[in-house]
């Protein structure tokens, strides 16, 4: 199985570890801490060799969190965040994506030779699926999200998610394929945490296989995510729930059960840790 982008062919026989580069303010597992509103990326451009270093083998690049509750980025902003990093990431030799819903920032990456576009809103903004469908190779990725970041978590899916999900992913799939993309370009995400519970989201993971009955390569993308805090912390007296630098063993059981599922794909922070997971996962395969 091959996953058809910018500048790579990217071989999915085995699972491929995306690692996350947020450079933003406000995220709500690393925000700020790679962020620069002084003019200098040397922070998040190290940030960027050291996933490489540690193996991840494409790195995802946002510049507006897409948090619960989460305020929009203006574009302006998101360009002046996004721009730089992408420029350098796409000199480092992996392919890189861009995690926008904005049409005008998909365009300005994939100038620079983004090969990626990985969007929540599944390509549902105004003018986002022509400038993919623009693109003579670019791969998406696409995501189903309930409403809005703003609004997601304040009213949550109602009832049995996996059908609902596959349905929503088939059709927008389809929906792509149908304005001239080869299904080679297209990977799905299921969206862990953007609009459902914690027993939905966990639903998601338990029965992630009934969505390889659709034909695409899976992303999954458990980092970090609330909902391994709400399962793992500890119920005692005294002991704070686990903030987001303790939830990395959480976030690596998650990647190896969807990885185990079928996931071809894993996003995450801790991409060392995640790496050494998949190998002795591969030993045992």
């Amino acid at each position: 199985m091959i996953w058809q982008t910018s500048r790579f062919q990217i071989d999915l026989s085995q699972p491929r570890v995306m690692g996350i580069v947020n450079v933003t303010p406000d995220s709500f597992s690393d925000g700020g801490k790679y962020f620069t509103q002084h003019g200098s990326f040397s922070g998040v451009f190290s940030h960027c060799e050291r996933l490489i270093r540690e193996g991840a083998d494409l790195l995802d690049i946002g510049g507006e969190s897409t948090r619960p509750g989460a305020s929009p980025v203006p574009l302006e902003e998101e360009l002046a965040r996004v721009l730089p990093v992408v420029r350098h990431a796409a000199t480092l030799g992996v392919p890189v994506s861009v995690d926008t819903y904005k049409p005008e920032v998909m365009r300005a990456v994939l100038d620079l030779g983004a090969d990626i576009i990985n969007d929540v809103w599944a390509l549902r903004q105004p003018g986002a699926m022509q400038i993919v469908t623009g693109h003579p190779s670019c791969g998406v990725c696409l995501m189903h999200m309930h409403r809005e970041p703003q609004t997601m978590q304040m009213t949550p899916m109602d009832g049995d998610v996996v059908p609902q999900v596959l349905s929503f992913l088939e059709r927008a799939a389809h929906g792509l394929q149908a304005a001239g993309i080869d299904r080679a370009r297209i990977v799905l995400d299921v969206g862990i945490g953007f609009g459902k519970t914690v027993a939905q989201n966990f639903s998601l993971l338990a029965r992630q296989q009934e969505f390889l009955a659709a034909g695409y390569p899976l992303l999954a993308a458990w980092s970090r995510k609330s909902s391994l805090a709400a399962v793992s912390s500890t119920p005692l007296a005294g002991v704070a729930p686990l903030d987001n630098a303790d939830r990395m063993v959480p976030s690596v059981a998650a990647a190896l059960l969807a990885v185990d599922r079928g996931a071809r794909v894993v996003r995450a922070h801790d991409v060392r840790e995640t790496v050494q997971a998949l190998k002795v996962w591969a030993a045992a395969s």
